[in-house]
């Protein structure tokens, strides 16, 4: 069932692994087929390289196996969350990549301080609050996504498609399990490049906003002018 989909959130696990932005088991992507509301998911604590397409795991919207034989995530209802709330999403990706990671360790957002930030994230990199203990000790992966989705809320999730969980690490979606890897790489070189500038120059101020605006339209929305548009050869 969804082969095409559990292929593609294999080929999207594998490449948040190459990218180096996990480590042993860490880290999942999943993505989801939304006419028929299930979700494909890496199963919990299998190592990257021997994951196969057949390990992906299938789950409906309550969180329920449909098809697999290993366990999914443990991050799956975070990851449910955030489809519920953010319908035009289709693909979910978390890792622990170590410049992002001390950002949400820190409690810290990731100010826009260049236009390659601003290229990809129409402002700053939000970083939630932290669970209280009640919403660690009963249910806290899906109170995760709750977090999450109310730190996002008020933001349009595409423009935003980023997160730091505090103490935690990142969590990045997209309109596709790849599209979500590919935020979490752009999101751990501009944390990258935002800790270094601050070590450089502690009190440099965020790039101004209608620079910031500038970028980030040129690259999304109706009126983009980057890239090429359908039919035309580079």
């Amino acid at each position: 069932m969804l082969e095409e989909l559990k292929d593609a959130v294999w080929k999207a696990n594998l490449e948040l692994a190459r990218s180096g932005l996990v480590i042993l088991t860490f880290g999942n992507v999943s993505g989801i087929d939304r006419r028929r509301g299930l979700v494909a998911i890496k199963p919990s604590g299998v190592a990257y390289d021997a994951l196969k397409a057949d390990d992906i795991v299938l789950v409906d919207l309550d969180g329920k196996v449909v098809e697999g034989w290993l366990n999914p995530s443990s991050d799956t209802a975070t990851h449910i969350e955030l489809y519920r709330a953010f319908p035009r999403i289709g693909g979910v990706a978390h890792a622990h990549s170590p410049y992002a990671t001390m950002f949400a360790q820190a409690g810290r957002e990731i100010p826009c301080l260049g236009t390659t930030h601003a290229d990809q994230f129409h402002g700053p990199v939000r970083v939630t609050r932290s669970p209280t203990e009640a919403e660690v000790a009963d249910g806290y992966e899906r109170n995760t996504g709750r977090i999450i989705v109310e730190r996002v809320s008020g933001h349009f999730a595409l423009e935003n498609p980023a997160v730091l969980v505090a103490g935690h690490g990142p969590f990045a979606w997209g309109a596709t399990p790849q599209e979500a890897v590919e935020t979490s790489v752009v999101l751990e070189h501009v944390a990258k490049m935002a800790y270094g500038t601050l070590a450089l120059a502690p009190d440099r101020p965020v790039l101004e906003p209608h620079i910031q605006d500038k970028h980030f339209r040129r690259k999304h929305g109706p009126n983009a002018t980057y890239g090429q548009k359908k039919g035309e050869r580079a």
